[in-house]
Protein backbone atom coordinates (compact mmCIF):
# COMPACT_ATOMS: atom_id res chain seq x y z
CA UNK A 1 0.00 0.00 0.00
CA UNK A 2 1.04 3.37 -0.93
CA UNK A 3 2.35 5.87 1.87
CA UNK A 4 0.52 9.02 1.29
CA UNK A 5 2.31 12.46 1.71
CA UNK A 6 5.64 13.64 1.99
CA UNK A 7 8.22 16.92 1.53
CA UNK A 8 11.64 16.57 1.07
CA UNK A 9 14.12 19.14 1.60
CA UNK A 10 16.82 19.46 -1.43
CA UNK A 11 19.99 20.79 -1.75
CA UNK A 12 23.13 21.46 -0.61
CA UNK A 13 24.02 23.18 2.34
CA UNK A 14 27.72 23.61 1.35
CA UNK A 15 27.14 26.66 -0.94
CA UNK A 16 25.04 29.25 0.65
CA UNK A 17 21.54 29.27 -0.83
CA UNK A 18 21.76 25.94 -2.35
CA UNK A 19 20.93 24.78 1.01
CA UNK A 20 17.48 26.76 1.24
CA UNK A 21 15.41 23.68 0.69
CA UNK A 22 17.04 21.56 3.51
CA UNK A 23 16.58 24.34 5.90
CA UNK A 24 13.28 25.06 4.97
CA UNK A 25 12.13 21.56 5.71
CA UNK A 26 13.58 21.82 9.11
CA UNK A 27 11.91 24.52 9.78
CA UNK A 28 8.29 23.33 9.11
CA UNK A 29 9.58 20.51 11.27
CA UNK A 30 10.94 22.52 14.19
CA UNK A 31 7.78 25.17 13.65
CA UNK A 32 4.74 23.24 12.84
CA UNK A 33 2.54 20.61 13.80
CA UNK A 34 0.28 18.77 11.36
CA UNK A 35 -3.41 17.00 12.23
CA UNK A 36 -1.61 14.41 9.61
CA UNK A 37 0.39 12.33 11.79
CA UNK A 38 1.43 10.11 8.87
CA UNK A 39 2.88 13.29 7.11
CA UNK A 40 6.38 12.88 6.38
CA UNK A 41 9.44 15.87 6.41
CA UNK A 42 13.05 14.93 5.52
CA UNK A 43 16.15 16.09 4.64
CA UNK A 44 17.19 14.42 1.18
CA UNK A 45 19.77 16.77 0.45
CA UNK A 46 21.90 15.65 -2.43
CA UNK A 47 20.52 12.23 -2.49
CA UNK A 48 20.22 12.53 -6.04
CA UNK A 49 18.70 9.02 -7.81
CA UNK A 50 17.91 7.80 -4.61
CA UNK A 51 14.61 9.56 -4.59
CA UNK A 52 12.85 8.12 -7.18
CA UNK A 53 11.95 5.58 -4.45
CA UNK A 54 9.81 8.59 -2.82
CA UNK A 55 8.14 9.20 -6.36
CA UNK A 56 6.91 5.34 -6.31
CA UNK A 57 6.17 5.02 -3.00
CA UNK A 58 4.12 8.10 -1.96
CA UNK A 59 1.27 9.62 -3.27
CA UNK A 60 2.16 12.78 -3.17
CA UNK A 61 5.55 14.45 -3.11
CA UNK A 62 6.36 18.31 -2.36
CA UNK A 63 10.23 19.38 -3.00
CA UNK A 64 11.56 22.54 -1.18
CA UNK A 65 14.34 23.82 -3.63
CA UNK A 66 16.03 26.44 -5.40
CA UNK A 67 15.36 26.61 -9.22
CA UNK A 68 17.51 28.14 -11.69
CA UNK A 69 14.57 29.94 -13.78
CA UNK A 70 15.72 33.25 -15.20
CA UNK A 71 13.66 35.51 -12.79
CA UNK A 72 14.00 38.20 -10.22
CA UNK A 73 15.86 36.46 -7.28
CA UNK A 74 13.83 35.47 -4.51
CA UNK A 75 10.70 35.16 -6.53
CA UNK A 76 9.47 31.55 -5.92
CA UNK A 77 7.53 29.60 -7.97
CA UNK A 78 5.23 26.19 -7.53
CA UNK A 79 6.39 23.86 -10.36
CA UNK A 80 3.56 20.62 -10.56
CA UNK A 81 5.93 17.84 -12.53
CA UNK A 82 3.92 18.37 -15.72
CA UNK A 83 5.22 21.38 -15.88
CA UNK A 84 9.09 20.70 -14.81
CA UNK A 85 8.76 18.06 -17.64
CA UNK A 86 8.38 21.03 -20.23
CA UNK A 87 11.09 23.22 -18.58
CA UNK A 88 14.37 22.04 -20.23
CA UNK A 89 16.11 25.31 -18.96
CA UNK A 90 15.26 24.50 -16.10
CA UNK A 91 18.49 22.20 -15.33
CA UNK A 92 21.37 23.82 -13.95
CA UNK A 93 22.40 21.93 -10.75
CA UNK A 94 23.03 18.50 -10.32
CA UNK A 95 20.22 17.66 -7.86
CA UNK A 96 18.02 19.73 -10.34
CA UNK A 97 18.65 17.56 -13.47
CA UNK A 98 18.12 14.36 -11.56
CA UNK A 99 15.11 15.65 -10.58
CA UNK A 100 13.64 16.24 -13.36
CA UNK A 101 15.39 13.10 -15.26
CA UNK A 102 13.73 10.97 -11.77
CA UNK A 103 10.18 12.44 -13.44
CA UNK A 104 10.90 11.85 -16.62
CA UNK A 105 11.37 7.75 -15.44
CA UNK A 106 8.54 7.55 -13.26
CA UNK A 107 6.49 9.38 -15.67
CA UNK A 108 6.20 6.37 -18.13
CA UNK A 109 5.37 3.49 -14.86
CA UNK A 110 1.16 3.22 -14.49
CA UNK A 111 1.55 4.04 -10.67
CA UNK A 112 3.37 7.28 -9.09
CA UNK A 113 3.32 10.21 -6.77
CA UNK A 114 2.44 13.27 -7.86
CA UNK A 115 5.16 15.70 -7.32
CA UNK A 116 5.16 19.29 -7.02
CA UNK A 117 8.43 21.69 -6.60
CA UNK A 118 7.88 25.00 -4.28
CA UNK A 119 11.41 26.35 -5.62
CA UNK A 120 13.42 29.79 -5.06
CA UNK A 121 15.52 31.60 -7.59
CA UNK A 122 18.45 31.67 -5.47
CA UNK A 123 21.14 35.12 -4.82
CA UNK A 124 24.55 32.45 -4.55
CA UNK A 125 25.15 28.75 -5.22
CA UNK A 126 28.57 28.91 -6.34
CA UNK A 127 30.50 30.76 -3.13
CA UNK A 128 31.21 28.08 -0.29
CA UNK A 129 29.69 28.85 2.85
CA UNK A 130 27.55 27.47 5.44
CA UNK A 131 23.95 29.71 5.59
CA UNK A 132 22.04 31.99 3.66
CA UNK A 133 22.37 35.31 2.01
CA UNK A 134 20.38 38.34 3.30
CA UNK A 135 18.30 38.30 -0.29
CA UNK A 136 17.39 34.67 0.78
CA UNK A 137 17.01 35.15 4.33
CA UNK A 138 14.47 37.90 3.76
CA UNK A 139 12.65 35.49 1.44
CA UNK A 140 12.81 32.47 3.79
CA UNK A 141 9.35 32.93 5.29
CA UNK A 142 7.15 33.57 1.89
CA UNK A 143 8.82 30.66 1.23
CA UNK A 144 7.98 28.53 4.26
CA UNK A 145 4.59 30.21 3.91
CA UNK A 146 3.97 28.65 0.11
CA UNK A 147 5.27 25.27 0.99
CA UNK A 148 2.24 25.17 3.96
CA UNK A 149 0.19 26.01 1.26
CA UNK A 150 0.99 23.20 -0.69
CA UNK A 151 0.79 21.17 2.44
CA UNK A 152 -2.76 22.38 2.99
CA UNK A 153 -4.09 21.79 -0.33
CA UNK A 154 -3.90 18.08 0.24
CA UNK A 155 -5.94 18.49 3.30
CA UNK A 156 -4.04 18.75 5.99
CA UNK A 157 -4.34 21.55 8.29
CA UNK A 158 -0.98 23.14 9.90
CA UNK A 159 -0.82 24.76 12.83
CA UNK A 160 2.33 27.04 13.65
CA UNK A 161 3.58 25.76 17.71
CA UNK A 162 7.06 27.29 17.73
CA UNK A 163 9.12 30.47 16.00
CA UNK A 164 12.64 29.45 15.79
CA UNK A 165 14.31 31.81 13.62
CA UNK A 166 16.71 30.55 10.37
CA UNK A 167 19.80 31.16 12.04
CA UNK A 168 18.90 29.38 15.11
CA UNK A 169 18.03 26.17 12.41
CA UNK A 170 21.18 26.63 10.72
CA UNK A 171 23.07 26.45 14.27
CA UNK A 172 21.10 23.28 15.36
CA UNK A 173 21.94 21.76 11.64
CA UNK A 174 25.36 22.76 11.47
CA UNK A 175 26.74 23.69 14.71
CA UNK A 176 26.91 27.20 14.26
CA UNK A 177 25.99 29.76 11.85
CA UNK A 178 28.32 30.46 8.92
CA UNK A 179 30.53 27.69 9.68
CA UNK A 180 32.38 29.67 12.65
CA UNK A 181 32.55 26.27 14.70
CA UNK A 182 34.82 24.40 11.82
CA UNK A 183 38.92 24.42 12.37
CA UNK A 184 40.38 26.09 10.04
CA UNK A 185 42.13 24.12 7.22
CA UNK A 186 45.78 25.15 7.46
CA UNK A 187 47.05 26.31 4.07
CA UNK A 188 50.28 25.72 1.76
CA UNK A 189 51.58 28.51 3.47
CA UNK A 190 51.23 27.21 6.61
CA UNK A 191 53.09 24.06 5.72
CA UNK A 192 55.39 26.19 4.05
CA UNK A 193 56.25 28.25 7.42
CA UNK A 194 55.95 25.10 9.46
CA UNK A 195 58.94 22.95 7.19
CA UNK A 196 61.40 26.70 7.36
CA UNK A 197 60.95 26.63 11.09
Amino acid sequence: MKKRNIVIGVGNMLFKDEGIGIYAAEYIKQNYKFDDESLEIIDGGTLGFKLMTYFQEYDNVIILDTVSIEDTVGEIYRLPSEILLGLGNYRKTAHEVEIVEMLEIVSVLDSHADVTIIGIIPEDIISVGIGLTKTMENRFEEFILNGIKEIESLGIKAKKVNNILIPDIVKSMIGSYNGEHLTRIPNEEDFTHAINL
